[in-house]
């Protein structure tokens, strides 16, 4: 057994591996449909990651800041399989959380885009959203991730590849999309209920105006509807 402190400084004790999720769910099945990640002595984890010792441990939902974060983070990646599937042969750079939102840079080589294609791409990822694909988190050797990236043709992947050490290397799988990341994630896509592609910009790699110039994609996504429509009142 592990002893699990939550915020309240109450100590319960679970079965090694434990998942916050499952912690949620002992709490009450409302909570823990409404968890997005995890904070683990002071790091955000996925609420499915296995919990396999004594730990501080706090729920995170779209109430904490972290929350939001995880849910942004996730939906770069949504936006990005749902670009790949749209634009195959599509090759990725980074695709953060940002303080409002989240953008991913994308080398589309020579197919044209602009904000004109964002409304068939927020349809792609609401479909894709709604088909409560999970992320799951593997963790790989350098060699792994180098042969995925070079099979697949992604120069920018393998470059970040390379600056990593072996043993520190994560992919994250979800639905028709593989991508080098360190997480956190959603449990799942079906939290993602409204979505809106903000802008595009030019964005060089890793910031070297000697290197390719990138597309930058930025959107925003919510739970509820309505929390898009006040948001895009606001902006």
């Amino acid at each position: 057994m592990i002893n699990i402190t939550l915020p309240d400084n109450s100590v319960r004790q679970y079965h090694e591996g434990i998942t916050g999720i499952d912690i949620a769910k002992s709490i009450s099945e409302g909570l823990a449909r409404n968890v997005l990640s995890v904070m683990v002595d002071g790091d955000v984890w996925d609420a499915t990651r296995p919990i396999i010792k004594d730990a501080s441990v706090k729920l995170l939902t779209w109430n904490d800041t972290e929350g939001k974060a995880t849910m942004w983070h996730s939906s770069a990646h949504l936006m990005a399989e749902a670009i790949e599937l749209l634009y195959p042969g599509v090759k990725f750079g980074i695709g953060p959380d940002i303080e409002n939102g989240f953008y991913y840079d994308i080398d589309f080589g020579e197919q044209p885009i602009s904000s004109d294609d964002f409304p068939k791409i927020e349809k792609k990822i609401q479909e894709l959203a709604r088909e409560k694909q999970q992320f799951i988190r593997k963790a790989k050797s350098k060699r792994e991730a180098l042969d995925y990236f070079t099979k697949k043709g992604d120069e920018y992947k393998i470059e970040l590849i390379n600056d990593l050490e072996d043993g520190e290397i994560t992919f994250y799988e979800s639905g028709h999309f593989t991508d080098l990341c360190r997480g956190p994630h959603l449990p799942d896509t079906s939290v993602i209920k409204a979505v809106k592609l903000i802008a595009t910009a030019g964005a060089y790699w890793r910031g070297d105006e000697t290197r390719k110039q990138l597309t930058r994609i930025y959107g925003i996504t919510f739970p509820k509807q309505k929390e898009l429509d006040d948001y895009l009142v606001m902006c």
